[in-house]
């Protein structure tokens, strides 16, 4: 299936490059070779040099398969300094104080790093019980409800790679550990729509987070979350307050473009 323009002369190597790392970017599984000839009808050869380029220059890597590439750090990096510093943060940032004011209690906004959850924006309470999480705060994937949701929305093969390499370390008496269970988890996630943290990664605090996917595509990009301490706000509470976050999410997709 041929979704980008094809290769011609007016479009300088550079432009080709990034023409073709958008694309990878939006495919909701790691593509081998001959998928990436597929979705841009480029020739072979052509194809191969570009993967080699982006594989040389840190943007991409390779599955330890060898043949299917997905996105390294180095372009996760780069996505997040787009997001945090883009002339749209005051307007996602207006939309986070609107929601904290409704909710009353501490909301951010994340995205996926690597194998962790970072933290791109956040407004605290006005409550002096609170737990302070500020931009750039890195919080582990299987245990907060941000990270399940975007295991839950990411493609099969994917979340089996990142979840093969990675400790499922307990934090509190609530944390998921075993395989299984979180592998449940995560197809209620998908049917419900929304993800939750019962005191999993820090005993005493419940989170309730909802996808933020930009317009026209299926990929969740970032997640909006509540956060509060369960002695303010129960997770049946928070869970109430959905409405209010989807609305929310809403208004932050319009600015991810």
């Amino acid at each position: 299936m041929n979704t980008t323009s094809s290769v011609d002369g007016e479009s300088s190597p550079g432009l080709r490059l990034m023409d073709l790392l958008d694309l990878l970017v939006r495919q909701e599984t790691p593509q081998a070779l001959p998928d990436v000839v597929d979705l841009t009808g480029w020739p072979k050869p052509t194809v191969h040099r570009m993967l080699a380029q982006l594989e040389a220059g840190g943007w991409l890597v390779r599955e330890p398969d060898g043949r299917h590439f997905v996105l390294a750090p180095r372009l996760l990096r780069l996505s997040e300094a787009a997001l945090s510093s883009s002339a749209l943060q005051g307007v996602r940032h207006a939309v986070l104080r609107q929601l904290v004011s409704e909710v009353g209690e501490s909301c951010n906004l994340t995205a996926m790093s690597g194998a962790d959850v970072v933290y791109l924006d956040r407004v605290e309470s006005a409550f002096p019980l609170r737990l302070e999480l500020r931009p750039g705060t890195r919080v582990p994937v299987h245990c907060s409800a941000s990270g399940k949701l975007f295991l839950a929305w990411m493609g099969a093969r994917q979340r089996r790679t990142l979840l093969d390499g990675l400790p499922l370390t307990r934090y509190t008496a609530s944390t998921l550990t075993d395989r299984a269970s979180l592998e449940a988890e995560l197809e209620a996630i998908r049917r419900d729509g929304h993800a939750v943290d019962a005191e999993e990664f820090v005993e005493g605090l419940v989170c309730v987070a909802v996808p933020v996917a930009a317009p026209g595509q299926r990929t969740v990009r970032c997640a909006l979350a509540l956060q509060a301490p369960a002695a303010r706000m129960s997770l049946a509470q928070a869970r109430l307050q959905l409405p209010r976050l989807q609305v929310a999410a809403q208004a932050l997709a319009r600015t991810l473009g």
